[in-house]
C-alpha cells in the first residue's frame, strides 16, 4: 500500500463519495459546520489569504429566495437540503493579509493593491478552498451537492455586495433516497500525467 490513509478513509473521501442530488431531513447543526470549518481552513492558498466566504442558507425565506436564482434542474433540491452554502471570494482579502501574513504584511499593497488581481487571486484560491470545503464536508460524514448552475448575478445583489464574487452553492446533508446518479468514467493515469 502506497497511501499513509486507510482504505475506509479513502473511499469516505474519495472512491465512494458522490455528489448527492437528494438528501434526508436531518438537519445539519452548527457544531458539525464548526468542525467542518476548523479541517477545510487548513486549506493551502496563496499568501495564506484564504479569500473564501460563505453564507449558510437555513431560514425558509432566504432558501426561496436562494431557490430563485438557482438553475431549473437545481431548484428542487436546493428547497429540500437540509443545508445550503453560498461560497464566495471576497475581493477584498488583501485587508486581512497582515494577520495572515504577518512575517510579510506588505504583501497587501506589493502584490494586491490593483482590484483586477485580487479578483483573480480570490477565485482561484476560493476554488481551492473550496474544494477542501467539499472533503471536510464529507469527513463529517455527510454528502455535498456542489453546483455552479445559477444566476450568479442575482445571487450576489440577494445575499453578498459587490466585493464578494459568488463561486458555487452546495447543498449538504445526508444523502436521501436515490440521491446519486450513475458514476460517470474518469480518465486515466496516462490521459492526465505526463512526466518530463
Amino acid at each position: 500500500m502506497t497511501l499513509v490513509l486507510d482504505a475506509a478513509a479513502q473511499d469516505l473521501l474519495f472512491r465512494e463519495a458522490r455528489t448527492a442530488n437528494t438528501f434526508t431531513d436531518e438537519p445539519v447543526t452548527d457544531e458539525q459546520m464548526q468542525a467542518i470549518y476548523d479541517l477545510f481552513k487548513y486549506a493551502p492558498t496563496a499568501f495564506n489569504q484564504s479569500p473564501l466566504r460563505i453564507v449558510l442558507v437555513r431560514s425558509e425565506e432566504a432558501r426561496e429566495r436562494l431557490v430563485s436564482h438557482m438553475a431549473e434542474g437545481n431548484q428542487a433540491k436546493t428547497r429540500t437540503a437540509p443545508l445550503v452554502a453560498i461560497l464566495a471570494a471576497d475581493n477584498e482579502f488583501h485587508e486581512e493579509l497582515p494577520a495572515l501574513f504577518p512575517h510579510f504584511p506588505q504583501a497587501k499593497d506589493v502584490f494586491f493593491a490593483e482590484r483586477p488581481v485580487r479578483e483573480s487571486a480570490a477565485a482561484l484560491n476560493a476554488s481551492l478552498q473550496s474544494a477542501y470545503f467539499i472533503l471536510g464536508i464529507r469527513a463529517a460524514g455527510l454528502a455535498a451537492g456542489p453546483m455552479t448552475g445559477f444566476d450568479a448575478a442575482g445571487i450576489q445583489k440577494e445575499f453578498l455586495d459587490d466585493d464578494h464574487t459568488p463561486l458555487i452553492v452546495v447543498n449538504i446533508g445526508k444523502p436521501g433516497k436515490d440521491a446519486w446518479f450513475p458514476r460517470s468514467p474518469r480518465l486515466s493515469y496516462d490521459q492526465v500525467v505526463q512526466t518530463v
